[in-house]
């Protein structure tokens, strides 16, 4: 289909993804974290979904998104927004493409996604395909995309994987001795899993205990040069910038390129942040009850998979991430629970975590146009370093007009700082 360009008055009524499409309509997702996103992919095909997660990146999807997007709107709306178009610009079966995108809701501009989406469709002439939202926030509403229980199941059986997955890749991929084996072995495991997702398998809270298990003992078997300690350096920041590679300008990869080793926060710690987010409402501004006592119980079942992965871990030469129950209670003293604004009290609490299991090294992701990152990143930068007089944290800002050369500057600079730190002969310890 050819792209109309028709004006579009603002009564227009927007496409909707009905049930009719679910068989015939390809639903496109933007990429943020690959291992999590490879398992989305395969769980969502496998409930009758047609699944494509969009590939393309480079300066064409920059420039997309400037196009439709003003330059003023938060760089991760603007990536995002210009990933899609770019993807759509190369494709022919647009007569049988829906767009997904997830929505925060809550104080963050995240919330209009949706609505630049759509307005930016339509100015490139697309104003015909459909857009689902996917959230937790009763924002946009679609019958096309049902959220079922098995699914929600699966979905979350799937990022207990996946932050598994991340965590040991992250711990291991900077010793190995033959290039390649890391990311191997990760593959190997998100073909085994999907494989188990398919026969129904897998998803069982003793079959994810076995797996977990199976895949810890794997990643401590790898033949790791643990001789030389490298600089260990931790990333926080907007949830996006902080996971995607096309909004950080591949930043593991960069790190791992100068002999660093990365730490990335894994998907449940955002989303347990979320959770008591809702009981802090109701305890700091009297909101919802009935909201909090269901996040209780959401919290509940994260706890049980969060324990899994951590006494798998344990069991191995590496050590394992903390407790997010933990985790949370780092930020008192430095910045309120009540402070919940796009990544809030969770980065100040994830920067604290990082140094206190040996990352003293951190990157700050901040976004252009994201305030409250900046207020919750930078801003509490100053009394970590109190607290923590050995922190090295740097804040790196991504946005259209950033060079990628200044970013590689300003994080080679401190890991030169971090290389000074480190004592002659002093070995890695996973």
């Amino acid at each position: 289909m050819e792209k109309d360009s028709t004006f579009v008055s603002d009564n227009f009524e927007y496409p909707r993804f009905t049930q009719d499409m679910v068989k015939t309509h390809t639903i496109l997702i933007p990429s943020m974290l690959d291992i999590h996103m490879a398992l989305f992919e395969g769980v969502l095909k496998q409930a009758g979904y047609k699944v494509e997660v969009c590939k393309n990146q480079g300066p064409e999807v920059v420039s997309e998104g400037l196009k439709y997007v003003h330059n003023d709107t938060c760089y991760p709306a603007l990536l995002v927004i210009g990933q899609f178009i770019d993807n759509l610009n190369h494709r022919n079966d647009l007569d049988k493409v829906v767009l997904l995108i997830t929505q925060t809701g809550g104080g963050c501009r995240a919330s209009n996604y949706i609505h630049l989406l759509r307005k930016a469709l339509i100015k490139a002439g697309y104003g015909y395909i459909p857009v689902v939202s996917l959230n937790a926030s009763n924002l946009e509403k679609d019958s096309g995309f049902k959220l079922t229980f098995n699914l929600i199941k699966k979905v979350a059986a799937a990022i207990t994987y996946a932050d598994t997955l991340m965590y040991l890749r992250n711990k291991t991929r900077s010793y190995e001795k033959n290039n390649g084996d890391v990311d191997k072995l990760t593959n190997e495991f998100i073909t085994d899993l999907l494989e188990q997702f398919d026969k129904k398998k897998g998803i069982s809270y003793s079959s994810m205990k076995k797996n977990i298990n199976k895949i810890a003992k794997a990643f401590d078997e790898l033949d790791l040069d643990l001789e030389h300690k490298k600089p260990q350096v931790g990333v926080v920041g907007e949830i996006y910038i902080k996971y995607a590679s096309l909004g950080n300008n591949h930043l593991e990869d960069f790190l791992v390129s100068q002999g660093a080793e990365v730490m990335v926060p894994g998907l449940f710690g955002f989303i347990l942040y979320s959770l008591y987010n809702g009981i802090y409402d109701n305890k700091i501004y009297g909101r919802s009850k009935k909201t909090a006592l269901i996040n209780k119980a959401l919290i509940w079942y994260i706890k049980r998979r969060e324990k899994l992965m951590i006494d798998a871990i344990g069991k191995t030469k590496i050590t394992p991430m903390k407790y997010f129950s933990h985790t949370k209670d780092l930020s008192d003293g430095v910045l309120d629970h009540g402070v919940k604004m796009g990544e809030g009290w969770l980065l100040t609490a994830e920067m604290m975590e990082l140094v206190e299991i040996g990352y003293s090294n951190i990157i700050c992701a901040q976004p252009f146009g994201c305030l409250p990152n900046h207020i919750c990143g930078k801003g509490v930068m100053k009394k970590i370093k109190q607290i923590h007089p050995d922190a090295n944290i740097v804040a790196i800002d991504y946005d259209p007009s950033a060079t990628k050369v200044n970013q590689d500057n300003r994080i080679k600079l401190m890991l030169a700082i971090a290389r000074e730190k480190i004592k002659e002969g002093e070995k890695a310890k996973l």
